[in-house]
C-alpha cells in the first residue's frame, strides 16, 4: 500500500478512484468497500486537499460529496476534468434538490447520488456505460404531483398526525386536511 497526500493508496490501474467527504468514517468504509472491488483509491477530507490530490495525479474516476466546509465537490469537478477529460464523477450529497444535480450534471458529473450511498450502486454507477445511466423521464412530475408527494411523506414521517404535519409544513392545520381529503384514494 503506497500513500498518496498521506492517504493510503492501493495499487491497480485503470481504476483510480478519488473519494472527497468530510465525513471521515464514511469515507474510509467507502474506500475500503472500493479497494476489495478493485479500485485504487486516494481520499481527500476537504476541496483544498483534494485539489492538491488531483495536481499531481489524474483519477478515471471520482466521488464528491457536494457540502464540505470549505467549499462544494463541484469545485473539484473542473480540476478533475482538467487532468482526465474522460474521469466519471459521481455528486454525493444529503441535501438532494434538483437545482443542485442540474448543477452536478452541467459540471460534469456523470451522477448525482443521496447519501448515504451503498458501494454496490456506486460502482455499477461509475462503471455503467453513458447510454444505460437513468435518463431524464420522459413527462416529469407535475408541480401539484410533487408538492403531494412532499406533504404525503411529511405525513408519513409524522405518523399521519395532521397537526404535527401542518406544523412542520408552516401551514394551517385545515388546509391540509382539505389537501389530504382531496386526493385521498376512493
Amino acid at each position: 500500500m503506497e500513500h498518496v497526500s498521506g492517504h493510503p493508496v492501493t495499487s491497480g490501474h485503470g481504476r483510480r478512484l478519488l473519494i472527497l467527504d468530510d465525513d471521515a468514517p464514511l469515507r474510509m468504509r467507502l474506500a475500503k468497500a472500493m479497494e476489495k472491488r478493485g479500485f485504487t483509491t486516494s481520499t481527500a477530507e476537504s476541496v483544498s486537499e483534494a485539489l492538491k490530490i488531483t495536481s499531481g495525479q489524474s483519477h478515471d474516476y471520482a466521488v464528491l460529496d457536494l457540502r464540505l466546509e470549505d467549499g462544494s465537490g463541484l469545485e473539484v469537478v473542473a480540476a478533475l476534468r482538467d487532468s482526465n477529460p474522460n474521469t466519471r464523477i459521481i455528486i454525493l450529497t444529503g441535501f438532494g434538490n434538483i437545482a443542485t444535480a442540474v448543477s452536478a450534471v452541467k459540471a460534469g458529473a456523470i451522477d448525482y447520488l443521496p447519501k448515504p450511498a451503498d458501494a454496490d450502486v456506486i460502482e455499477k454507477t461509475l462503471l455503467a456505460d453513458s447510454d444505460s445511466l437513468t435518463s431524464p423521464p420522459d413527462q416529469p412530475m407535475s408541480a401539484n404531483r410533487v408538492r403531494w408527494e412532499h406533504i404525503l411523506r411529511v405525513f408519513e414521517q409524522c405518523g399521519r398526525n395532521v397537526s404535527e404535519t401542518a406544523r412542520r409544513l408552516n401551514m394551517h392545520r385545515r388546509t391540509l386536511q382539505r389537501i389530504l381529503n382531496k386526493h385521498a384514494p376512493k
